[in-house]
């Protein structure tokens, strides 16, 4: 943020963590001409997770907006124009950050977040039945689609893969696909994003051009975190071959064990002690034994990450999903594991996670129990190699060996279900693993 002499400020996004380089402007709550007082929120701000609530530096009036609803931004770039009001002192700019933006996980319900709707003219070069032969990598058969870097970027940035690439029309030349043209594709609400790309085969099989009946109904517009993760999962399952392994626990000893210390250790570390620190414990374990798990695939190497940082899915009271990551959860202790995941749990439910709190993780926990599920098959949160469900914990009769004999007792049983990239691990590899997850949650303590 910059001044002159005559109070006039230049309004530059702020830092919003370490990874985060550029922004979209979600939303002014000021127009221009507009008062506001110091603290007050001036515009929304989204990035890859979660949205940020920037606020004033001083009381002023907004001058000019520079980037509207919509528009990229790169942190530190001047978004707008305040005048400070008279005998307000005015912070001078600082090396370190422009301002302080406040993380939230939705963005608010009034900001007009979807993408406009375009005219059927805008729309008409995206109306014809899409035919495109490619490779088996997905891209476009033979030289003539050619994706420059920038390109490259706005697909990743969008995840938009190669294949879907493929079947946006090209103006540039020689075939080549402009950056404009991507952005149309986009704006026209990316028509091709569930179709098949046809892949050209000996028997010249081509998916049928099926006219589905949608019914009619009440139109509920889907927010901008429900697109994010309707994109995230359809680009990971188009992207990691995926297969699902299952065993079963008996968590009657730890069941037990919390039953029996869960009120010493609330009175000890000051915190609750529900099965997700457990969880935790018992995964972190279960990845230094097979480190392989804890992978991503980079083209045609594989990173085999050092840190183990575990993502936990959690349900937001809108009903959409946020995964809040424990940093190093093989470093900490039980008590540290709880309070970590007690204060991300409620950060979640109260939408005050920062961007910084939802990002590195290596691998997931999805604890689909919570919901009253028996089961599940997860979709891996990319760019990681697997992703565990853990389901409800549910008492039954089950056959126990002894050396006297067989008896049948009552015991707490669930079921944890690994969906694993299949590029990169195993069938032996993956079952191993969850054995071994089992076996730690299992053991007496």
């Amino acid at each position: 943020m910059s001044t002159n002499t005559t109070n006039t400020i230049e309004f530059k996004l702020p830092k919003m963590g370490e990874s985060i380089t550029e922004g979209t402007i979600l939303n002014w709550l000021f127009a221009e001409g507009d008062t506001f007082n110091e603290g007050d929120t001036l515009v929304e701000v989204g990035t890859d997770k979660v949205d940020n609530e920037v606020p004033a530096p001083c009381s002023g009036k907004l001058v000019k907006i520079k980037f509207q609803a919509k528009e990229n931004v790169k942190i530190g770039e001047v978004i707008a124009v305040l005048e400070a009001s008279a005998g307000k002192p005015v912070k001078k700019e600082s090396s370190t950050s422009e301002g302080k933006a406040v993380s939230t996980t939705h963005a608010n319900p009034s900001a007009k977040t979807s993408l406009s709707k375009t005219s059927p003219s805008k729309n008409s070069k995206f109306n014809h039945q899409f035919t495109q032969i490619t490779n088996e990598d997905g891209r476009p058969k033979g030289e003539q689609r050619f994706y420059s870097p920038l390109v490259e970027k706005i697909a990743k940035d969008h995840h938009i893969s190669y294949e879907e690439l493929a079947r946006i029309p090209a103006t540039g030349e020689g075939g080549r696909l402009k950056k404009s043209d991507v952005f149309d594709y986009i704006e026209a609400g990316r028509p091709y994003q569930y179709s098949q790309t046809i892949i050209e085969k000996e028997v010249g099989f081509k998916v049928p051009d099926l006219k589905l009946d949608k019914g009619t109904g009440k139109l509920v517009e889907m927010d901008r975190m429900r697109q994010m993760i309707a994109d995230h999962m359809v680009f990971s399952k188009h992207t990691s071959p995926h297969v699902t392994a299952y065993v079963e626990a008996d968590l009657t000893e730890m069941v037990q064990w919390r039953n029996k210390n869960k009120a010493s250790f609330l009175e000890k570390t000051g915190q609750k002690l529900t099965f997700t620190p457990l969880f935790i414990q018992a995964v972190t374990r279960a990845i230094q034994d097979f480190p392989m798990i804890n992978s991503s695939l980079d083209g045609k190497n594989i990173i085999v990450k050092e840190d183990i940082n575990i993502g936990m899915a959690t349900a937001l009271p809108s009903g959409n999903l946020i995964v809040p990551v424990v940093k190093n959860a093989d470093q900490k202790d039980l008590g540290e594991l709880a309070k970590e995941v007690n204060v991300l749990a409620l950060k979640a439910r109260e939408n005050k996670l920062t961007s910084d709190e939802t990002k590195g993780s290596s691998f997931t926990i999805s604890n689909v129990g919570t919901f009253g599920s028996l089961m599940g098959t997860p979709i891996i949160n990319q760019p990681e190699a697997a992703i565990l469900a853990t389901g409800i914990i549910k008492k039954r009769a089950e056959v126990m060996e002894y050396e006297e004999g067989d008896k049948i007792e009552i015991r707490h049983m669930m079921y944890l279900s690994l969906s694993f990239d299949h590029r990169i691990v195993d069938g032996f590899l993956a079952g191993s693993f969850l054995r071994r997850i089992a076996d730690y949650m299992e053991e007496k303590r």
